[in-house]
C-alpha cells in the first residue's frame, strides 16, 4: 500500500481537511492496470482500509478526511470497512458516478448515514444534468483556470447553496491571492503554499536567529548540555515543551531546574528534541502545513534510510528532511537559508543542487507527497525497494508526528 495526505486550505492558509490518496499495488509490475485498473478499489476502499488500520487521529486530530470512492466501490458496505466517525469522512466521487437512479439512491443513503460527499471532474455543461446529485454534495472541486468564479459564485449560491467550492491545482501564491480576493471559493488545494523563494530580500527575525543558533549548537558533535539548557531557559515555549517531554520519560522524578531536565534527557535525545521543537517554533508565522511537512519529511527520511542503503546516515537524512523547507520557513532562497545553519555537504548538495545520494531520497519523498504513484512505482523498481517497507516508513512517521502533539 502507498498512501499520502494532500491538504485543503482556507483563505487564512489554515488546513481545513486532507485528501487521502492511496494505491494498493505497484501497477508497473502488473500490466492489467493499464487496461482495466483491476485492483483499483473494487470491493474495498483503500482509504477506508488505511483509516481503519491506523486510526483517524494518526492522519489528523480533528480535520475531515476526503477518501476517493469510484463508481463500483460506492456500492460496497462502507460502514463495515471503517469505524471512524461518519462526519469525519468525506466520500470523494468523480464523473464516473452518473446522474442515474441507482447512484442517486445510493448517495442519498450515504447522506442519511451521516457521510459527507465531494465531487470533481465535472464540466460546466454537466452542472444541470447532475443536479439530483449535486444537491446532495457538500463540496465541489473546480478547475479554477476553466471556471469564471465571479459567475460560478452567483450560480452555485442560487442553485446549490450548500456546496462549498474548492479551487484545485493552484500552483502559485499569486493565483491563491487572486482567487482569495475574488471570493467564491471556500477552500484551496495545490502546491502554492510550498513554492520556494527565489529572492533573498527578507531579513530573518531576531527570535528565529536565536533558534538557528541553538540548532547549530546541538548539531556539534560534543555540545555542552548546560549551555543548551541555558539558551532553552530563555524561551518559555521551549521550556514548557522540554518539561512535558521529561515528565513523560520519568513521571516519578522531581525536576529541579532546566539543566536537570536537559541532563535527564541526555545529549542524543536532547539534540533530537531541540531540532524538532525549534523547527516548530521557527514555523510559528508560516502556514501550519509547513511545520507538518518539515517534521514528517524528517522522520520519513530517517525511516527510509534502510530502504536506500543509508542506515548509518539516518540522522543526516533526518536533518535533510527537516531543512527541506527551510527556504519557506526563513523566506529566503535555499542556498541563503542553509548558510545560516550547520549542515553537511551532502545535505547542502541535495537541497540546493538536487544532486548526490541524499537527493534521491528527497526526490522520492516529494513524489510520494504528491501522490505521483507512477513515478513512485518506477523509483521503487529502480532502487529495488519493497512497497510495504515504504508504507511502514510513512505510517511510522505519521505516528511519530501525532505523538509529538499528543497532550497527556
Amino acid at each position: 500500500m502507498l498512501a499520502t495526505l494532500i491538504p485543503l486550505f482556507d483563505e487564512k492558509m489554515a488546513v481545513r481537511a486532507y485528501s487521502l490518496f492511496s494505491q494498493k499495488d505497484n501497477f508497473l509490475l502488473d500490466p492489467r492496470y493499464f487496461s482495466t485498473g483491476i485492483n483499483d478499489g473494487v470491493g474495498r476502499i483503500n482509504g477506508l482500509e488505511i483509516i481503519e488500520s491506523m486510526g483517524i487521529k494518526t492522519l489528523s486530530q480533528d480535520k475531515e478526511i476526503f477518501v476517493p470512492v469510484n463508481n463500483i466501490s460506492i456500492f460496497t458496505d462502507i460502514a463495515s470497512q471503517c469505524s471512524a466517525p461518519h462526519e469525519r469522512i468525506v466520500l470523494f466521487v468523480d464523473n464516473t458516478v452518473r446522474p442515474e437512479e441507482m447512484y442517486i439512491n445510493r448517495i442519498k443513503q450515504l447522506k442519511e448515514d451521516g457521510y459527507k460527499l465531494a465531487m470533481c471532474r465535472l464540466q460546466v455543461a454537466d452542472f444541470e444534468n447532475y443536479k439530483p446529485i449535486l444537491l446532495m454534495m457538500d463540496y465541489m472541486l473546480l478547475n479554477y483556470k476553466r471556471i469564471d468564479i465571479s459567475k460560478a459564485r452567483v450560480y452555485f449560491k442560487l442553485v446549490y447553496p450548500n456546496i462549498k467550492l474548492v479551487a484545485e491545482d493552484i500552483q502559485s501564491m499569486e493565483d491563491f491571492e487572486k482567487l482569495k480576493s475574488e471570493e467564491g471559493y471556500q477552500f484551496f488545494e495545490g502546491d502554492f503554499y510550498r513554492v520556494p523563494i527565489t529572492k533573498g530580500d527578507t531579513k530573518v527575525a531576531p527570535l528565529k536567529v536565536n533558534y538557528i543558533q541553538l540548532i547549530n549548537m546541538v548539531n556539534d558533535d560534543n555540545f555542552e548540555l548546560t549551555k543548551a539548557a541555558d539558551i532553552i531557559g530563555r524561551d518559555t515555549a521551549l521550556v514548557i515543551s522540554l518539561l512535558k517531554i521529561v515528565n513523560k520519560m520519568s513521571r516519578n522524578s522531581e525536576i529541579t531546574s532546566i539543566r536537570h531536565a536537559a541532563a535527564m534527557m541526555g545529549q542524543k535525545e536532547l539534540r533530537k528534541w531541540i531540532t524538532t521543537a525549534v523547527t516548530r517554533e521557527l514555523c510559528f508565522d508560516r502556514p501550519n502545513e509547513i511545520t507538518r511537512i518539515s517534521l514528517l519529511r524528517a522522520k520519513f527520511a530517517e525511516n527510509l534510510a534502510d530502504c536506500f542503503g543509508m542506515r548509518i546516515q539516518s540522522q543526516e537524512l533526518f536533518i535533510m528532511g527537516l531543512f527541506s523547507v527551510l527556504d519557506l520557513i526563513l523566506n529566503k532562497p535555499m542556498s541563503e537559508a542553509l548558510s545560516l545553519v550547520n549542515v553537511s555537504d551532502k545535505i547542502r548538495k541535495a537541497l540546493v543542487e538536487q544532486e548526490g545520494d541524499f537527493a534521491s531520497v528527497l526526490k522520492f519523498m516529494i513524489q510520494y507527497e504528491n501522490a505521483n504513484w507512477q513515478e513512485v512505482s518506477r523509483l521503487l523498481i529502480l532502487s529495488n525497494i519493497a512497497m510495504d517497507d515504504v508504507y511502514k516508513a510513512y505510517i511510522s512517521a505519521l505516528e511519530w508526528y501525532r505523538d509529538l502533539f499528543t497532550e497527556d
